[in-house]
């Protein structure tokens, strides 16, 4: 979808959504619980107990009621948003409804135990005797699908709703609202062990620097890929997979489809990894456990599949040193790979910015242009504003709160995760939509799957083992008591 010149930019409106939802959250810390109607999908095997407000506090709406409150909200932010970009506001409220139900059936599905449930004890707790171990994640996934059967076998329909299919604008929303997210997950880290986070830290600006470093010149040497393609197909691969594809693209200038691409291989290749390296990790990690931890974090490109790997990687690990008498402490292992899942995603806005740098003094300069500060500024991916400013007044928050006060921080920043969620399950559906088969092959995405398994499993598996084993060999969890 082209953006309307006279009207705010996508860029500029998902940071204000963003910030809409954030602040909206926060009433929780002065009692006003301005967002507990919101619709939470868990996982299910009686289709009845899917959904539920967010909040108990709006436990009588029920599931059915917290959804259609949800829809309703979103359709007037959104619309009035599609004002603000001069779209058609009936045919995007229109289209929106559409992708709004179709989206959030897919996540329901996704979420159904025998696609969803990840590690023996949870397959215990609902009772199943098989799961796909696809983690809520899984909706993602039926989205993706459900959205290129539309884009591909109905292709008036897509077209009937292209005003709302608009991915971008909403993965960058997401972004700025996963930035208090993880200013909790930050702040509880620290707790965790300051020492684990400084490894890392340490750990994954190595991975930075040798991982983009190798895939962009895979990419470009090997591939004879164009440098618009190149930088987000690197960084998706390298760094953080969808926000990291998403936000390179944005500072680079690079054509939509660019980074839809490059999402859509990142989704399905997470959940390939998430199949195999928790089972690779117990074989031959059981001695190094927290290696393992940080192994996923470092391998797997999307933030739920990653902490899912850790959780499954702990499970699986625990369970063969407690058969040989060892029995370490729970939680150290997901804490390793949430902890160095968190830096790499901090680390987003800071490599956008750095792109952003490099592209304009460097690759794109305009002849006679000696603005170079305006034209970084230009093209700096505003949406990472939101997402630090989201970071930063959580972390400051959380840091040395009271217990009362970090439990409604959590619960604050729950809430509006559960936005963060929707708008993702949006995302991977209108990026299925705007994935017409044909042209993308035409666009080369055989090449470009052929590029992430050359670098995934030929490179960065196997050089993340080594930059884990080299910053947390050795270094064990502790025994639990008795």
């Amino acid at each position: 979808m082209d953006q309307r010149a006279q009207g705010i930019s996508e860029d500029w409106l998902s940071l204000w959504i963003g910030l809409l939802v954030f602040v909206l959250s926060l009433g929780v810390l002065v009692g006003a619980d301005i967002l507990g109607w919101a619709v939470t999908t868990s996982v299910w095997t009686s289709l009845a107990k899917a959904l539920a407000p967010v909040s108990k506090a709006y436990a009588g709406i029920g599931g059915a009621g917290a959804l259609i409150a949800t829809y309703l909200a979103l359709l007037v932010v959104m619309t009035l948003g599609a004002a603000a970009l001069h779209a058609d506001l009936k045919r995007f409220a229109l289209g929106f409804t559409v992708v709004f139900w179709l989206s959030y059936a897919c996540w329901i599905i996704g979420s159904w135990a025998n696609f969803a449930v990840n590690t023996p004890a949870d397959m215990q707790k609902f009772g199943v005797s098989w799961s796909l171990r696809l983690t809520s994640e899984g909706g993602f996934i039926v989205a993706l699908l459900g959205g290129l059967f539309v884009g591909n076998f109905l292709p008036g329909f897509a077209d009937w709703m292209k005003e709302a299919v608009r991915p971008e604008l909403y993965i960058k929303t997401a972004i700025v609202i996963l930035g208090g997210f993880l200013g909790v997950t930050a702040a509880e880290k620290l707790s965790l062990a300051t020492s684990l986070m400084f490894l890392g830290l340490a750990a994954i600006i190595v991975a930075y620097l040798i991982f983009w470093s190798v895939v962009y010149y895979v990419a470009r040497t090997w591939f004879r890929f164009s440098r618009e393609w190149a930088a987000p197909l690197a960084s998706g691969i390298s760094v953080c997979g969808v926000s990291a594809a998403i936000a390179t693209g944005a500072a680079i200038r690079a054509r939509p489809v660019v980074a839809i691409m490059v999402s859509s291989l990142v989704v399905v290749f997470a959940v390939v990894e998430l199949l195999f390296l928790p089972f690779l990790a117990q074989s031959y990690l059981s001695h190094e456990p927290l290696v393992a931890g940080a192994w996923m974090a470092l391998s797997v490109k999307t933030d739920g599949a990653a902490v899912a790997s850790g959780a499954i990687t702990e499970s699986l690990i625990l369970a063969k040193a407690a058969a040989e008498g060892i029995n370490y402490q729970k939680g150290w292992v997901l804490g390793t790979a949430a902890t160095v899942k968190v830096f790499i995603d901090i680390f987003i806005g800071i490599w956008a910015f750095v792109l952003a740098y490099i592209w304009t003094t460097h690759i794109e300069v305009r002849a006679g242009d000696k603005a170079k500060a305006g034209e970084i500024w230009n093209r700096f991916p505003k949406f990472i504003i939101g997402y630090v400013v989201t970071f930063l007044v959580i972390l400051f928050l959380a840091l040395g709160a009271t217990p009362a006060l970090m439990a409604k921080i959590k619960s604050a920043m729950g809430e509006a995760n559960t936005f963060r969620g929707i708008f993702f399950v949006l995302t991977f559906f209108t990026i299925g939509v705007m994935s017409n088969f044909r042209k993308l092959w035409e666009e080369g995405v055989g090449k470009l799957a052929a590029v992430y398994v050359v670098c995934l499993f030929g490179f960065i598996i196997w050089a993340g083992l080594v930059i884990s084993w080299v910053f947390f060999g050795g270094v064990k969890p502790p025994l639990a008591a008795g």
